[in-house]
């Protein structure tokens, strides 16, 4: 798989050092990204993301306690420790399909409100099914969005989140730039995503259990090895620490810090709209 992926760089490579020719009427420029490690058309991957997502939206829950052996709820309240809910709060958690982080932001200020967007309404489905969900509806909405196009007036919020969904998005920088847009001046963005721990050592051990045991787990469990087997390739694709913690001085935030869990195998990034 490494082999390939170098080639396709090489190839593009390639092709960018090459000189200019004059295009016909019919030649276009086609951009590509990821999609795990194989590169796809930008238009094809939000596709291809809602295939992976609808696949798993019912056992999603069930795989994200086995893969982590529960340490993923340790990571979502550590985001609402520092994230620190107050009553009267507006949270908007986009790609929060199945309510994890609504729930809890709103178990700890019962004066907020949430709304959740997705852009796999199976896993808004999955969500709504979920007893909680009952519980706080009078203070929970439920809407699919695209993380890119969002489909809310600006200055809106008081909170965005998103949790390990970033690394889906086709094209980061918009859905950072989005969130800068909703959210009310002095609106804070905490984003939760799997991320590059610091030991090169430690780094191959994680991913030797990455890709041999994630996408087996996903077959056995969810009947669905592939859609495991993406997940696994775009946690490695996505960017390190600070990397990305650039990226969100770049869509406008200030005062951008971010916070290792678990030795980096998570990370937690903090920004504000001032």
């Amino acid at each position: 798989m490494e082999r390939q992926t170098a080639l396709a760089h090489d190839t593009l490579e390639g092709i960018s050092a090459a000189p200019n020719k004059a295009k016909t009427m019919n030649e276009t420029d086609e951009k590509t990204t990821h999609f795990g490690e194989r590169l796809v058309p930008e238009e094809e991957k939000a596709g291809l993301v809602h295939g992976v997502f609808s696949s798993v939206a019912s056992k999603y829950d069930v795989m994200n306690d086995v893969m982590s052996v529960g340490i993923h709820r340790l990571w979502k309240d550590a985001m609402m420790d520092w994230l620190a809910p107050r009553n009267g709060q507006r949270l908007l958690d986009v790609a929060g399909g199945t309510g994890d982080i609504a729930f809890r932001f709103l178990r700890r200020a019962p004066g907020a409100t949430a709304t959740v967007t997705d852009m796999t309404e199976a896993m808004l489905i999955e969500g709504r099914k979920r007893s909680e969900a009952e519980d706080f509806a009078d203070r929970l909405d439920w809407v699919t969005g695209d993380a890119m196009a969002l489909p809310f007036e600006d200055n809106a919020f008081d909170v965005y989140t998103i949790s390990f969904g970033i690394r889906n998005v086709t094209r980061i920088e918009d859905a950072l730039r989005e969130a800068y847009r909703v959210l009310k001046p002095g609106g804070r963005l905490m984003v939760l995503e799997f991320s590059q721990l610091p030991n090169a050592g430690m780094q191959r051990l994680y991913d030797i259990y990455s890709f041999n045991v994630i996408p087996r787990m996903g077959q056995a469990i969810a009947g669905d090895r592939e859609s495991y087997q993406y997940l696994v390739e775009s946690i490695r694709r996505f960017p390190a620490q600070e990397q990305f913690a650039s990226m969100i001085r770049d869509a406008g935030f200030s005062q951008v810090k971010y916070r290792n869990l678990s030795l980096g195998i998570s990370a937690l990034h903090s920004g504000w709209k001032i």
